[in-house]
């Protein structure tokens, strides 16, 4: 801990909590702004940007990984399908 907060803990001018208290959640922010965003777009639009943002995820995935497009997307959805019920069709269709 820093010294200027120590000093401010030990005269009782020290709030604990009181940074985070103040600060405003950036997520909620971002989160209206997206959604007035959306709002504005029609629903084709809405479509492309969902289908280019999982394309960039994707390519970031593979690189990140140093896969083959086929490869990265073979893993993904073997983890997707890691917390549901077995389905043999499933596991001979991604292995």
């Amino acid at each position: 801990m820093g010294r200027n907060v120590e000093s401010a803990r030990r005269s009782g001018r020290y709030l604990a909590g009181c940074y985070t208290r103040t600060m405003k959640p950036v997520a909620s922010a971002l989160r209206v702004r997206d959604a007035a965003f959306a709002r504005e777009m029609e629903p084709v639009e809405r479509l492309d940007l969902a289908f280019r943002l999982g394309e960039e995820d994707l390519e970031s995935f593979r690189a990140t990984q140093g896969l083959d497009r086929r490869t990265a997307i073979r893993l993904l959805e073997r983890r997707r399908q890691a917390t549901r019920q077995p389905s043999a069709c499933l596991e001979r269709l991604i292995g």
